[in-house]
């Protein structure tokens, strides 16, 4: 006989148990609810994308976490796992573009694939779910993208979270005027994007480093330290950059759309150190932190007008936004966010079976509970009543219909509901009705 072999599953990737699979349900359906109601369609890719779909849209660091795949013959067409959903949207977009109606507002919701460093709320599989808008240039999309992360983060009960807002265009404003060269920017934006984890003498020891002037880099501190916590960044540095494209007109009108929809000033802040890592963003740019406890971000996204162009002949003004929801599961069980309904069963009744002679009556009532639409569960062992309860108890099963062999020639069932010991005796005919009572009332 083989050596048995130790059962685990590879680091970063996770099992999930009938329990843990109903939250997540819960969390995504939530989600899913949304998108629907701000009118957002869904579509799904393959796992596996060409290399050449890939790489060369990420930026160097983030392209250094993508799983490549080969595997025989498929060596003559270099594979790689997806790292998100948007690079396959793009893909997408192009490949599909005569048979979509602009603007084409998709959902996905589906597993990436990262090679990170496993550690809390940072997995190497993980879910996503974005939702993006193609093929419209103004801010009324980036500011619904905007109000529909408010919608999402109040219908999963997260009672402390600010959207942070920022501009690229702005960034490169202000390392421009920094005097930071053209060709240091992305040296620029992956150090800011620290800006969280290392404090701002981290982040300025990290660019002269790189190699960026220290007198420039001075200066940009400047500029993106130039207000206090809740001040208006905007404002503070209006004068200072001033004149050319630089993303503030934009942020400005997105702000009177926020307002406009009544968005909460608390709930979102223009903050000049958020960058969004990713090489594709061209316009604002939006992440999600909750404060307490503090995971990092949850959702993140923006505006990225030249990636569908990689894949077509003219490219398509494009912005959405990606939930991450591993990392709000993880917040959702530390604060207890789920319904109180949320067991760990989807099972609603247990009907029991007494012995094989009355097996054919539990079934006909299984049968009739199902047809009522209540989820129902016929005992398939063969163990004595009082294991049967226990089971149902022990799986949160709340109601249990109990049809001995009195209470089959009575033509009547007797119902306990589980939690409260509650008991009603009642004929078939009014079982179904019997039992959505004693869930309500649950």
């Amino acid at each position: 006989m083989s050596k048995t072999i130790a059962p685990r599953a590879p680091k970063g990737f996770r099992d999930f148990l009938p329990e843990t699979m109903l939250r997540r349900g819960y969390a995504l359906d939530s989600i899913k609810s949304i998108f629907h109601r701000f009118g957002f369609e869904p579509i799904d890719t393959p796992v596996l994308e060409l290399q050449e779909t890939l790489f060369g849209k990420y930026g160097e660091d983030a392209e250094q976490l993508i799983f490549t795949a080969q595997h025989g013959r498929s060596k003559r067409e270099p594979l790689a796992m997806r790292y998100d959903l948007t690079v396959p949207l793009a893909r997408v977009v192009g490949q599909y573009e005569s048979q979509l109606n602009l603007p084409f507002k998709r959902y996905h919701i589906a597993p990436v694939f990262r090679g990170e460093r496993p550690q809390r709320g940072r997995y190497r599989e993980f879910w996503q779910c974005d939702a993006d808008t193609v093929g419209v240039a103004s801010m009324s999309a980036d500011a619904e993208i905007v109000i529909m992360m408010h919608e999402i983060l109040r219908r999963l009960g997260f009672p402390q979270f600010v959207i942070k807002i920022n501009h690229r265009r702005l960034l490169t404003a202000i390392g421009e005027f920094s005097g930071v060269p053209s060709g240091q920017l992305p040296d620029l934006y992956r150090s800011v994007d620290k800006f969280d984890k290392i404090g701002a003498d981290g982040v300025k020891r990290e660019l002269i480093e790189r190699g960026i002037d220290g007198e420039a880099v001075s200066r940009m501190m400047g500029v993106l330290q130039a207000t206090e916590p809740g001040g208006d960044s905007l404002e503070a540095i209006k004068e200072t950059i001033a004149g050319g494209d630089n993303g503030l007109d934009e942020l400005r009108e997105l702000a009177d759309l926020l307002a406009d929809a009544a968005i909460p000033p608390e709930r979102y802040e223009f903050d000049l150190t958020m960058v969004r890592g990713l090489g594709y963003y061209t316009g604002p740019i939006f992440e999600t932190v909750i404060s307490q406890p503090n995971l990092g971000s949850i959702s993140g996204g923006g505006r990225y007008d030249n990636l569908i162009g990689m894949f077509r002949r003219q490219s398509l003004p494009t912005t959405g936004t990606s939930f991450g929801i591993e990392r709000i599961i993880d917040l959702m069980d530390e604060l207890d966010l789920y319904p109180p309904h949320l067991g760990g069963t989807l099972v609603q009744a247990l009907v029991t079976v007494f012995n094989e002679e009355t097996r054919r009556a539990s079934v006909r009532i299984g049968g009739q509970l199902r047809e009522a639409g209540i989820n129902t569960e016929v005992y398939l062992g063969s163990r004595k009543l009082g294991r049967q309860l226990a089971y149902a108890d022990k799986r949160g099963i709340p109601v249990v219909a109990i049809a001995g062999p009195d209470e089959i020639e009575a033509g009547v069932v007797k119902l306990r509901r589980l939690r409260d010991g509650c008991e009603a005796t009642v004929e078939t005919c009014q079982l179904a009705v019997a039992v959505a009572d004693l869930l309500a009332d649950n």
